[in-house]
């Protein structure tokens, strides 16, 4: 698992540094699966029937699953890039969020940007609950409530953000989607138990908007209903008998979890 979130990692850090006005999806699905072999693995989205792709690459309104294509990147577009590696049988899975810059729409790009951090700040959030948790679901508590409170008017930011309620997190290991579900919500009963062996991808899914959708006719992408902006960040996490680790963080998710308090601990 350490490999797999490692070969991940590294992928999407080439990828994104490609996300640029003219540049296309397609791209930087072809420079993932280059980082992904290079170091001994193969893409395992494309181990999943009927998707050939390294990557989703999900644009703006677009939630996930967005199928790399040939449409160049525009100034100003909100890039969601969703991907994992399969080193010898074991997973990883990851994804982030980037705005490309717009000196004319500064409004819009500043929005995105704001959608995109408050996306990965509860991330960061249900990471950091998973090192004291005793059961899973506080993982989606703690992502909601951080959604909820940046989105408060109180805030100022006068904008309220949905979280996607039909798409989730998932636990992972030797299959990229496995048991137990990893809801980016609070729930009514508690979930699995949080011990040492348990391996989860955290993924909220959050909009500018409501949170209806509805699939292109691609049966791929998943797209806003309301035609709101979508941000996507995602990473795996395991958690071993002295902490939790991020697998596909550099770091192991130092930086992202310093603020909160938490010092992920390197698994032996």
């Amino acid at each position: 698992m350490l490999v797999a979130g490692s070969a991940t990692a590294a992928a999407l850090t080439e990828v994104r540094r490609k996300v640029a006005p003219g540049a296309t999806p397609l791209e930087l699905d072809a420079a993932a699966e280059r980082v992904i072999r290079r170091l001994g693995g193969r893409p395992n989205f494309q181990l999943v029937p009927g998707y050939r792709h390294t990557l989703c690459v999900s644009v703006n309104d677009d939630v996930v699953h967005g199928i790399p294509g040939e449409r160049p990147f525009r100034a100003g577009d909100i890039v969601s890039v969703d991907g994992g590696a399969d080193v010898d049988g074991w997973n990883g899975d990851a994804a982030f969020t980037v705005v490309i810059p717009d000196p004319a729409r500064p409004e819009v790009v500043a929005a995105r940007e704001r959608l995109s951090k408050v996306t990965e700040q509860s991330l960061w959030h249900g990471i950091a609950a998973l090192a004291t948790a005793r059961h899973l679901n506080e993982v989606g508590a703690a992502i909601e409530d951080h959604v909820l409170g940046e989105g408060d008017a109180s805030t100022g930011s006068g904008q309220r953000y949905g979280i996607l309620t039909d798409y989730v997190g998932h636990g992972i290991g030797r299959e990229m989607h496995e048991e137990p579900p990893v809801f980016n919500y609070r729930v009514d009963r508690r979930g699995a138990a949080v011990r040492p062996g348990l391996v989860v991808a955290i993924e909220p899914m959050i909009v500018a908007g409501a949170v209806e959708t509805f699939v292109r006719d691609d049966d791929w992408t998943v797209t806003t209903a309301d035609g709101a902006d979508a941000a996507h960040w995602e990473h795996t996490v395991a958690v071993h008998d002295d902490g939790i680790w991020v697998l596909t963080a550099p770091d192991g998710g130092a930086a992202g979890l310093a603020p909160l308090g938490v010092d992920p601990v390197p698994i032996p």
